[in-house]
């Protein structure tokens, strides 16, 4: 491993979300440190990747503030200045901002004391900080003032910013049986049991919904054709908006009464549509078994007992 593929120094006003950003940075992918001191930066680069990580190299975010030890801020610009040189580019500062009175409410909320004002009041403490971290933020290749953002428009900022635009999240679909109960990681469930329901036709009920004669009778409800159409253009609708959100993992569950007709073709039928649209889901079907497999490869329906 030759060392991160990207550095980014992660500073800013306490209280203005450094925090928050560096759990963002991690949870797109990024190894991340805090209050790491600088002078130990070329230890931290040649280091070896933690046991069970793959050879590739990841961004690194670094996270200092006024409380780093041996902080000094024309320090670090010139420090990273070296950095840059050294790497060909690749390395960059963020710089988070905030307004002093939105400052002042946040500490007054968390009942947190300023790091630079512990007996005296807060604005103080943000009046100091503000003047000794300005050359950082004179350097800064990024600038997000926080001051009107909560928590997940900081995040939506983050990934917009920084994150992989074609990184999708984890996507399942999912049959199940209502009789054994709704699958508790679900984010959206649907009730199939409206549809025709193939088990009273006792040729079709030793089948399941991969065999194409309970497909086939599935697809001759009235409601059928409409219902899931309207379900697909939901679907498109909606899981562009969870990736902004930044949900890591969507589970998509479809049910019916045992789990075995018109959820398991309905679950088929859906993963089928997302792959088409470019999507990259995974098809369980809990009820049948430890039986999975990746919609992008769904070929002729297969026969399951």
């Amino acid at each position: 491993m030759n060392g991160p593929s990207h550095i980014l120094l992660v500073t800013g006003l306490s209280g203005a979300g450094k925090t928050t950003a560096l759990k963002t940075f991690e949870d797109l992918g990024w190894e991340t440190v805090d209050n790491f001191p600088l002078a130990l930066l070329e230890r931290l680069l040649v280091a070896p990747a933690a046991e069970g990580s793959d050879d590739q190299p990841r961004p690194l975010a670094i996270g200092i503030d006024m409380r780093t030890r041996g902080f000094d801020a024309d320090q670090v610009v010139a420090r990273m200045a070296r950095l840059r040189i050294e790497r060909g580019g690749g390395a960059e500062i963020l710089f988070l901002d905030c307004g002093g009175p939105e400052l002042v409410r946040r500490f007054s909320e968390t009942r947190r004391r300023h790091p630079l004002a512990l007996d005296r009041p807060a604005v103080d403490g943000i009046l100091r900080e503000r003047e000794l971290l300005m050359p950082l933020r004179r350097a800064a290749d990024h600038v997000i003032d926080t001051t009107e953002l909560r928590t997940n428009a900081l995040q939506a900022e983050i990934r917009q910013r920084f994150g992989d635009p074609l990184e999708m999240p984890t996507l399942t679909i999912m049959s199940f049986g209502f009789s054994r109960g709704v699958p508790r990681n679900a984010d959206l469930v649907f009730d199939m049991r409206f549809l025709r329901n193939p088990h009273w036709d006792s040729v079709l009920r030793p089948m399941t919904g991969l065999d194409q004669g309970v497909v086939d009778y599935i697809a001759t409800d009235p409601a059928y054709a409409d219902v899931m159409m309207r379900i697909e253009d939901l679907l498109m609708i909606l899981l562009p908006r969870y990736h902004v959100e930044g949900k890591s993992y969507i589970t998509i569950a479809f049910g019916c009464t045992g789990g075995r007709h018109r959820s398991v073709h309905v679950s088929e039928r859906i993963g089928r549509r997302l792959h088409d649209a470019g999507f990259s889901p995974t098809v369980v079907h809990r009820d049948l078994g430890d039986h999975a497999r990746d919609s992008s490869g769904v070929g002729p329906e297969s026969k399951r007992a």
